[in-house]
């Protein structure tokens, strides 16, 4: 059975998209839409699909299957609830929504319509995140201690100005840590377990005409009782690979990238070898540290062909709406506590009233 694959929203990640979804054999993009019709007749000349300006008349296609929403992040809960009433499975760019409602909102409906969900967080499915994962789940790392995400990438003022979504709490839903470092904060919390507690200090440093936050640290404790730290910016010039650290009593591994650079334990494993010797061909460059669109689409790629054997097989994939919800979970936990200069506990009763997103409006 070959899929066809509807892509909403045809802006610069929809390439990605749409580039993974031809590398897959039972696959192929079959139509788009854009809000701005001159977008989703490009992508559609592109990739030789069908384009809609019309929501509704893509979502009645027999010929799509699955949806991708590739929308700017606030407005994911729409179309995402609407493809679930056409019975049409739902696969959603980071972050899933900016609340934790709407979220939620997303969540119930493709349970209700018995349609797949899934959040786009690619980065779980690279050969060292998956081996740093084996790892933990083998007790390798004894007691885990630390758990640390750094993302010092940095976007030009122009990056902002050329997108009026970005930058504002309404749309974007915040800065450096819901837009750039999500990924880190869900392979953390991926990697280390439940996070139980955050504090966070956040500013806007080095960008004008932009409501949210360029900088943010928080540091965290796990439910396990190991601590964290969290470092998100794109105010760090020319911008570097972001980097996850890992930490315990019988072992430490770091990984740059797509690539794990320390691998250090006490007793060595039947699988170490060959580990070492990925490590010594490492090949990351600058991924999207000082530009969005040099990102590879591998990862999309792995994460939909996950996608498809979980509808095929009638399971959840490895990424669905509750994996999804989390991290937007924990960013909102840490702009609160930026917010309030005090710890805010997880999980979250409710969205956290923020006055700066009140502001934005």
């Amino acid at each position: 059975m070959a899929f066809g694959f509807g892509i909403i929203g045809c802006g610069m990640i929809s390439n990605f998209h749409a580039r993974a979804i031809e590398e897959i054999s039972q696959a192929r993009v079959a139509a788009c839409f854009d809000a701005v019709p001159a977008a989703a007749d490009r992508l559609a000349a592109q990739y030789e699909c069908r384009p809609y300006h019309r929501l509704e008349e893509m979502l009645a296609d027999p010929d799509v299957d699955v949806v991708t929403i590739c929308t700017p992040s606030g407005t994911h809960m729409d179309p995402a609830v609407a493809a679930a009433r056409a019975g049409k499975h739902v696969i959603v760019e980071k972050p899933l929504e900016i609340t934790l409602r709407r979220c939620d909102r997303i969540i119930e409906a493709c349970e209700s319509h018995g349609v797949t969900l899934s959040t786009i967080f690619p980065s779980r499915f690279h050969y060292a995140c998956q081996e740093i994962k084996k790892a933990i789940d083998t007790d390798r790392f004894g007691a885990l201690c630390l758990g640390d995400a750094y993302v010092k990438w940095f976007r030009p003022q122009e990056y902002y100005d050329r997108g009026a979504w970005r930058g504002t709490w309404e749309l974007d839903g915040g800065g450096a840590l819901m837009n750039q470092a999500v990924h880190s904060v869900d392979l953390l919390a991926w990697f280390m377990g439940p996070v139980a507690e955050v504090r966070s200090v956040s500013a806007t440093l080095a960008h004008e005409r932009i409501a949210v936050e360029d900088t943010v640290v928080a540091s965290l404790r796990f439910e396990n009782g190991a601590l964290g730290v969290i470092e998100a910016t794109t105010a760090a010039y020319p911008g570097y690979l972001k980097k996850i650290e890992i930490h315990g009593d019988a072992g430490s591994a770091t990984m740059e990238e797509e690539d794990i650079v320390r691998w250090d334990f006490k007793k060595r494993g039947r699988r170490d070898t060959e580990i070492e010797r990925r490590m010594s061909e490492r090949k990351s460059t600058g991924g999207g540290a000082s530009d969005p669109a040099a990102i590879g689409h591998q990862g999309h790629a792995m994460q939909f062909k996950d996608v498809l054997k979980a509808i095929k097989q009638g399971t959840s994939p490895a990424v669905d709406g509750p994996e999804g919800r989390r991290s937007v979970e924990i960013v909102l936990a840490i702009y609160k506590a930026a917010e309030t200069g005090k710890a805010v506990q997880l999980p979250l009763k409710s969205d956290p009233v923020l006055a700066a997103r009140k502001k934005d409006r």
